[in-house]
Formats: structure tokens, C-alpha cells, sequence
């Protein structure tokens, strides 16, 4: 049972952080600048396009935070908040260093670990997977939203590098 307990705290903990964070950005909850302003900011970092790649993050946060929280189609949560992560852990934290004081790594990185590891460990039994009887096949869901993920990772940080400063500043004014 203490097993149990401890993977519904990890997993309400880690969810709800990155879902809150995730909020900001959708809805401009909790400070956030919502989806407009932070298109802004993804065409400031060269994203493009900036408002497609604004949704996926969003999306991967809110939504990969609340399934993760929940227990729900595991392993999917984790792997939406880990691409968020490792995203946001190379456009805007890795040249910052480690420390978060700094804005470094410090922070996505204890986010994106414990939500990795959750998709190897698995829900737990007090979850909504455990409750509604919802496994996804293993291994073959978990090697499929790795390949996923990572192939997303990959094209966000590619369309930075595909993006001209002035063409990434345009498509943030949309």
C-alpha cells in the first residue's frame, strides 16, 4: 500500500505542477500570458510556427499533466510532460546552466525525470487506469510514445533552427 500512496503523490505532485504551468499558457491562468502571449514568446525563441508549436507545448503540459496526475492512459501523460520538458530544457534553460536561480536546468530537468520514470513504473494501483481497467499493451504503447516523443522533440528544436530571426518575429504577430 505505501507503494501505491507513493506513486499518487509523485504522480498528483509532477502533474499538477507541469498542469498549472501548462494553464498559464492555454488560458493565462495564474499569471500566465495565455495562448496569444505566448505564441509571442515561442516566435521570439524561433519556433515555427510559433502558434503550432505554442499549442503543442500547452497541450503537453495541461493535458500530459492532468493524465499523469490522474493515472489515466498512462504512459501517455508522462511522455506529454517529458517532450514539454526536454523542449523547454534546451530552447530556453541548457545555456543558463544548471541552477534555477540562473533559469537554468534545474527545475524542467526534476520535472522530466520523475515523469519519465513514471512511464516505466506505471500508474500504481491508485489510479484511473487501475480503477477503469484502462492498461495500454506494453511494451508496444510505451516504445511507440517514446519514438513519438522524441520525433517531436526533435522537430520542435529543428523548426528553431529552420527559422530565420525576422521570419520567426512575423509569425508571432499573427
Amino acid at each position: 500500500m505505501a507503494l501505491a500512496i507513493g506513486l499518487l503523490i509523485l504522480r498528483v505532485g509532477v502533474g499538477l505542477t507541469v498542469a498549472a504551468h501548462g494553464s498559464q499558457k492555454l488560458f493565462g491562468w495564474f499569471g500566465g500570458g495565455g495562448i496569444e502571449k505566448t505564441t509571442a514568446i515561442m516566435a521570439r525563441q524561433r519556433f515555427t510556427p510559433a502558434w503550432f508549436w505554442t499549442w503543442v507545448a500547452a497541450v503537453g503540459e495541461f493535458g500530459g499533466g492532468l493524465l499523469l496526475a490522474l493515472g489515466l492512459f498512462s504512459p501517455l501523460g508522462g511522455f506529454g510532460v517529458l517532450g514539454a520538458m526536454l523542449v523547454a530544457i534546451v530552447a530556453s534553460h541548457l545555456h543558463k546552466g544548471f541552477w534555477n536561480r540562473n533559469g537554468g536546468v534545474e527545475f524542467p530537468l526534476m520535472i522530466a525525470l520523475p515523469a519519465l520514470a513514471l512511464t516505466l513504473i506505471g500508474p500504481g494501483a491508485v489510479s484511473l487506469d487501475n480503477l477503469l481497467n484502462i492498461p495500454l499493451p506494453e511494451p508496444a504503447s510505451w516504445i511507440v510514445l517514446a519514438i513519438g516523443t522524441l520525433l517531436t522533440v526533435a522537430a520542435a528544436l529543428r523548426s528553431r533552427t529552420l527559422a530565420t530571426p525576422a521570419a520567426a518575429d512575423s509569425v508571432g504577430a499573427i
